[in-house]
């Protein structure tokens, strides 16, 4: 990411926006606990999501690829329910089944397009059966294609999303949107 955009994910006003719309949106009725006792965190970035996430899960693992910020979030939440993981959510070192819940919150866009089925292909493969994935993400804007650059900026379009996910193996999937963002729920059969 770059220097603004890490800047901002960093801050306090992007976890008062985590907290008050971006969380009620993705969650919808659900509750984070009906992810289960422990959760893998697809790219949290600075860690503000995980903070929200860990105050009410009782495990989260947090999976980052960027050195730099995998170090410094693992340095912060040492001594916490929280295990921090410097890995390719593409390829996760974890065991087949491993996770009760999934989450993914506003990154999906910084993953190449090329590689967002192989990413949710490996959220399939890590999750319990019966375990819910909830991912969120922008809607595509000239204003974000901005903020993103010199960065990644591959957004993932809401239409056609629930097919994707179904194609790769997820059932009971649901997606929704607004003018900003889309939120999924999918389970691992």
């Amino acid at each position: 990411m770059n220097e603004a955009h890490t800047t901002f994910l960093a801050s306090d006003e992007w976890q008062e926006l985590l907290r008050d719309m971006v969380f009620p949106f993705a969650f919808g009725e659900r509750m984070p606990a009906d992810l289960g006792d422990d959760v893998v965190e697809i790219g949290p970035g600075p860690g503000r999501t995980t903070d929200l996430l860990r105050s009410q899960l009782a495990r989260v693992t947090a999976v980052e690829l960027d050195p730099g910020l995998a170090g410094a979030l693992a340095e912060r939440l040492a001594g916490t329910n929280v295990e921090v993981h410097e890995a390719d959510a593409t390829a996760m070192p974890f065991d087949d089944g491993r996770f009760t819940g999934a989450v993914s919150f506003t990154m999906l866009h910084h993953v190449p397009a090329e590689r967002q089925d192989a990413l949710f292909a490996e959220v399939l493969r890590v999750l319990r059966p019966g375990g819910l994935f909830v991912a969120n993400d922008s809607v595509p804007s000239d204003e974000l294609a901005a903020f993103h650059d010199d960065d990644i900026y591959a957004p993932i379009e809401a239409d056609g999303l629930a097919d994707r996910l179904a194609a790769i193996g997820f059932t009971d999937v649901s997606v929704w949107s607004n003018e900003f963002a889309w939120a999924a729920h999918a389970r691992r059969p």
